[in-house]
């Protein structure tokens, strides 16, 4: 009878790091980061020297930043919350910008000082200055004075009809809706519009925002409107009537003004008074969907 051949003797699994080797590799990555955004600030420096800042309005591109961010969601992984990962990258963005540009931003506080200070601070960080104000209407005006800066206004309610200051030619126009990401308990929740001057080639226009002014609005419209747009309408004692702000993400507004119209509604004027992306809906197991 042959002998079974004797096995090998096992090698023992191999030791797990230690914290310090863990640690000198955090530290590592530390600054790779730092260098890394280092040298993005060189290359923002010789675009600087590239462009000499001759540009009218803000330096934002809102069109480069929405595809920027959905890349930055797509490759995302990993322990670290999405919800930083956005922050850090819209403070990064921000503070770039203001290098190349300085601006500040305008706030509507009468929607809440705590939660719109919040959206401003996740959004733009602590280096670009932060002006309250008392409506949304005085934000506006604010920016329509400044060469670069933004506003932020609320995008679910109003008490005044602030849009209808972005409806002239050379006028400050809706660019961006805020968070980008929506979850039900994203840290700065507050969904808020950034109204500033970009370039018409600059802008994303993939959900566009109208002024619409009616007479005859009454519940039984808004309600016929709603599967089609998000509204917000406040009154508008000139036409007895009402402003609306609407927000058209691909219905068309021939259509919402047709529906306005068969619902019983008399549109007296209209007019595109910004634009912004697609916003990122992220359910409660964590994976984004547009």
């Amino acid at each position: 009878m042959s002998k079974a051949p004797s096995k090998a003797p096992s090698k023992a699994p191999p030791a797990p790091p230690s914290l310090q080797e863990l640690r000198k590799e955090i530290d590592a990555i530390d600054e790779q980061v730092h260098r890394l955004l280092m040298a993005r600030g060189d290359i923002i420096d010789r675009l600087i020297q590239v462009k000499q800042t001759q540009e009218v309005g803000s330096a934002f591109r809102p069109a480069r930043e929405a595809g920027m961010m959905r890349q930055l969601v797509q490759r995302h992984r990993g322990i670290l919350p999405l919800d930083t990962i956005e922050s850090i990258w819209r403070v990064i963005i921000s503070t770039f910008t203001y290098v190349q540009a300085p601006f500040a931003v305008h706030a509507d506080v009468s929607v809440g000082e705590p939660a719109m200070r919040d959206s401003a601070r996740f959004h733009f960080g602590f280096v670009v200055p932060y002006v309250g104000h008392f409506s949304a209407q005085a934000a506006v005006e604010a920016v329509a004075k400044s060469k670069g800066d933004l506003a932020l206004v609320s995008a679910i309610s109003s008490r005044t009809p602030w849009w209808l200051a972005l409806e002239t030619d050379g006028a400050p126009k809706i660019i961006a809706r805020l968070p980008f990401l929506e979850r039900a308990d994203h840290p700065a929740a507050l969904p808020v519009f950034v109204i500033s001057r970009v370039a018409d080639d600059a802008m994303v226009t993939e959900v566009q925002m109208w002024s619409v002014r009616v007479a005859g609005w009454n519940a039984d419209i808004a309600r016929a409107l709603a599967p089609l747009a998000e509204i917000v309408a406040v009154p508008d004692t000139a036409f007895d009537g009402a402003a609306l702000l609407v927000s058209d993400a691909g219905t068309g507004f021939d259509k919402i003004k047709t529906a306005l119209i068969k619902a019983g509604a008399s549109v007296r004027s209209s007019a595109l008074v910004g634009s912004h992306a697609t916003r990122y809906t992220v359910p409660p197991n964590g994976a984004a969907r547009s």
